[in-house]
This record gives structure tokens, C-alpha cells and sequence, in this order.
């Protein structure tokens, strides 16, 4: 089988980017049709007017409802058709990101993603996470391509919350850990072949950017300014792990993600920060010490979730754990790429010692 690397087209990341939308992205289509949240559309709706202003191209924003599942999906194409655009552009988060990129794969349109947060690797890659309308997993949609482009403004998201850069930090501790286990299995990656020599890189490259600037990163974002190190994570968090992931492949730490979907508690919180959970779960499961201890470590010092109690989850329900559990190891998830065989008795056993070892760093 193959080396496969996938990327966007192009991947722009600046200060002011935003306002410049125009000048990368005419040429892929006359009609843009912007999906964004209610809040999003406060902080980029006037950049980009204002980018557009006498240039003849059309900009219709439709409001995102909150979750990247199939009705959503489909109420988004019918206002695209409607709108007349050729365009999808996505301006937000996670998944903003992945139902304009399912929008845009189903109604044959080219997509451009310009994230105003760094909370996710979503931006970079040739797939979308369904959930139900409830926001429990379902699915991984996979696309013959990636994005067209990808454009990221790094001083909108220096004025974004400190949580958000931190959770994007929590998707990123995954991916050279899982890439690592993936190459260990010779694993199929995200775009059917194998991880090469770049993406294994890129992966490493993540996690050694994490530890250097992470922390210098979270304390830019608190005071509202643009820094080397905020530019440094803001990369890590979306082409570094959003090629790392794709083309070295996904393992045990997302599929803990996805379990942990099935308790309610853990809703409310972020994709990354249940990532990074369920990395420390991973590393468990490996008996890895020395890397478990740096991740705590990393986890501590930037505010990431190092116990179920961190997610909402007060007092564990056996019975949801096991279900948790039964999920994360469900046939054509991710935890199939790990190395050696893994059961849900393993999963929930790592998951209670994760959270054990976290409680007693708080002690």
C-alpha cells in the first residue's frame, strides 16, 4: 500500500488574513456563501465586507444551528442552493467546519475554512464528524479531497477565549501519540495508505511545539495579543495536527473521545479537551510512564482535563463507563489502529486509572 499525504490546496495564516479573503479565494467562485455562528458573524462579518467592498461579489451569511448532524446538513445545502452561492466558506469552529465541508463534498462546490478559533484540527482535513441531534457520535464522513483552502487570521483568534486555543492544544496532544501507535500497527491512515516520513514528522513536530510555546501561547491569548509562540500553537493546533492526523492516522485517543460521547455530562465540553482525556486514557493502555507523566504535566500546566471530573462527570456511573467503553472499541472506530488488541474491559479500566492518577495530582 501507498504513502498518503493529504493537505489543503493552500494554507494562509497571518495577522489581518481575514481581511484579504478576497484576493485568495475570487478565484474560486463570484457568489460566498458563509456559514458562521451568531457569535462568529459579530466578529467577521465586517472584515470581510469590508474586504469585498467594491468588487462585485455577492456574501450571503447563513447562521449555523449548533451541531454537524445529517438534518443539519441537509438544512444547510437547501440554503445554499437557494442563496444562489458556488462558494462554501465556513467561519467558526469544529463543526461549522465539517458541515460546510459536507455541504460543499454533497452540492459539488469548492470550501474554503477560515477558523476563528484554533480549538480543533478540523480546518486542514478531507473529513467531517457526524454526531446525532443530540451530539453523540456517529460517524466519520470521509472526502476524495481536502479543503481548497484554508485561511487563518491569528489576530482574530488572539481575541478569541483563552479555553478555546487550550482545547485546540488538547486535539493536538494526540496526534504524534496516535500517529506513533498507528505506525507501530502499520495502520491504514484517514486518506487509505500509509503515514510516510512527513507525516510521522509533522505529528512529532506537533507535540515538540506543544511543550515549548504551549503555555506562552494560553498566557498571549489571556492578554489579547499576537505572539511568536501564539502563531507557533495556532499551527500546531491546525496544520501540524490536522496533516499529522490525517495522513499518520488516528488510535486510541479519539476513540476514548467517542465513547465518551455516550455520557451527557460530558457535552458541554470540548472536542479537544475530551481528547485529551482520552490521550492520557491511550497512554495508560500503553503503560507509556514517561510520556503519561510529561502529558499530565503539559495537561496541568495549560488548563487541559486531566479527570473525568474535569469533564462533568462527578460521579462515574459503572454502568456508563462500560457503555463509554463498548463504544470507543465499536468495529470501524479508530481504537482497531493500536498496536495490540484492546477490549472495552481494557478501555474502562485505563479510563478509571487515568482519572485515579489525575485526582491524585489535584490531591
Amino acid at each position: 500500500m501507498a504513502n498518503i499525504i493529504a493537505s489543503p490546496g493552500r494554507y494562509i495564516q497571518g495577522k489581518g488574513v481575514l481581511g484579504e479573503l478576497r484576493l485568495y479565494a475570487e478565484k474560486l467562485g463570484g457568489k460566498f456563501f458563509v456559514l458562521v455562528s451568531e457569535a462568529g458573524k459579530k466578529r467577521v462579518e465586517g472584515p470581510m465586507r469590508a474586504g469585498f467592498e467594491g468588487s462585485g461579489l455577492a456574501v450571503h451569511f447563513e447562521v449555523f444551528n449548533g451541531e454537524c448532524c445529517r438534518k443539519e446538513i441537509e438544512r444547510v445545502r437547501r440554503a445554499f442552493v437557494a442563496s444562489g452561492s458556488d462558494l462554501v466558506v465556513s467561519a467558526g469552529g469544529g463543526k461549522i467546519h465539517d458541515t460546510a465541508k459536507a455541504v460543499a463534498f454533497y452540492e459539488k462546490a469548492p470550501v474554503i475554512i477560515v477558523p476563528t478559533i484554533a480549538s480543533t484540527d478540523a480546518p486542514c482535513s478531507a473529513l467531517s464528524v457526524i454526531y446525532s441531534e443530540e451530539g453523540v457520535f456517529e460517524e466519520y464522513l470521509f472526502f476524495p479531497s481536502s479543503p481548497d483552502m484554508v485561511i487563518v487570521d491569528t489576530g482574530v483568534i488572539a481575541s478569541a477565549p483563552a479555553r478555546l486555543l487550550v482545547a485546540g492544544m488538547g486535539d493536538a496532544l494526540a496526534t504524534y501519540f496516535e500517529a506513533r501507535a498507528c505506525v507501530a500497527s502499520q495502520a491504514t491512515n484517514c486518506v487509505g495508505g500509509k503515514a510516510g516520513l512527513a507525516a510521522y514528522k509533522l505529528a512529532q513536530l506537533c507535540y515538540e511545539t506543544l511543550l515549548r510555546d504551549g503555555y506562552n501561547a494560553r498566557v498571549a491569548v489571556e492578554n489579547g495579543v499576537c505572539t511568536r509562540a501564539l502563531e507557533n500553537i495556532v499551527e500546531a493546533n491546525t496544520y501540524l495536527s490536522g496533516i499529522g492526523f490525517e495522513s499518520a492516522g488516528l488510535a486510541a485517543a479519539h476513540a476514548v473521545h467517542n465513547g465518551l460521547t455516550a455520557i451527557g455530562e460530558t457535552h458541554a465540553f470540548y472536542h479537544g479537551e475530551k481528547v485529551a482525556f482520552g490521550t492520557l486514557v491511550q497512554l495508560v493502555l500503553e503503560n507509556a510512564a514517561e510520556d503519561l507523566e510529561d502529558a499530565f504535566t503539559f495537561c496541568e500546566a495549560v488548563g487541559l482535563p486531566m479527570t473525568l471530573a474535569d469533564l462533568g462527570v462527578k460521579n462515574p456511573d459503572p454502568a456508563k463507563l462500560e457503555e463509554a467503553a463498548r463504544l470507543a472499541c465499536a468495529s470501524g472506530d479508530t481504537m482497531g489502529n493500536m498496536p495490540f488488541a484492546v477490549t472495552p474491559q481494557m478501555v474502562r479500566a485505563a479510563i478509571v486509572a487515568a482519572d485515579a492518577l489525575g485526582r491524585a495530582r489535584g490531591a
